[in-house]
């Protein structure tokens, strides 16, 4: 498998096919590459802030990805012309011959439109089986959670993709507790380096995890670069 980070929670993961999540391209000041430039069998979106949700529909309606997401996206992404695929936190299901499970996350999630907050459904991560028994979780936005050691226990991810960032997310020490729960064989950390409020540094998280958990190895990337797992 192949996994991209295109800036803050922005992955493209290629296996059977190009799963694309959180896919916040323009304006982000981070971003690897613009929306015309990602191409993606499939999206999911972990919660409907704009950093998030971020260029979903766009995208969607350009390549025909469905939008898999929580029951309250999709149906927006849905009104406003983009394939869409509903589900909820415990369900599984099969895009593209990819396994898709969504799983709860500690955040919150809102749409904002003409300064009007409406609700958008719960926040969530998703494991993607990418290619048969090979899975990656991304952990969205979120908190140190004691799930977590249920999603490690049950699913066990390969690769976990994980914020570090803190103030809105988990900080460094909290996502080196977060390894210890999930056991993954890889740690990519993201949701860092954006703006001023999430600073991080993410040699500190790799010394630390590392140090630590000997079966899990940090790979620190940039936004627009890869690596093959």
């Amino acid at each position: 498998m192949k996994i991209t980070w295109l800036g803050h929670a922005a992955f493209l993961i290629e296996g059977k096919a190009k799963v694309l999540v959180d896919p916040f391209l323009k304006g982000n000041p981070k971003a690897a590459k613009t929306p015309e430039e990602v191409e993606a069998d499939i999206i999911c979106v972990t919660h409907a802030h704009g950093d998030h949700l971020g260029d979903s529909i766009e995208i969607s309606k350009r390549t025909g990805a469905p939008i898999i997401a929580t029951y309250e996206i999709a149906s927006y992404a849905s009104k406003n012309g983009a394939e869409a695929i509903g589900m909820n936190i415990g369900g599984t299901v099969e895009a593209k011959g990819v396994k898709i499970t969504m799983v709860s996350a500690t955040h919150t999630s809102a749409l904002i439109e003409n300064d009007e907050i409406k609700y958008g459904g719960e926040p969530v991560g998703f494991i993607i089986e990418i290619e048969e028994n090979r899975k990656v979780y991304h952990a969205g936005d979120t908190g140190l959670t004691a799930e977590m050691q249920i999603i490690g226990e049950f699913y066990k991810p390969e690769v976990a993709l994980l914020p570090i960032g803190g103030h809105f997310t988990m900080g460094i020490n909290e996502a080196v507790y977060a390894v210890k729960l999930l056991k993954p064989k890889f740690v990519i950390p993201m949701h860092y380096g954006t703006w001023p409020p999430i600073e991080a540094d993410p040699a500190e998280f790799k010394e630390k995890a590392e140090k630590l958990y000997r079966y899990t190895k940090v790979i620190i990337l940039k936004p627009g670069e890869s690596v093959e797992l």
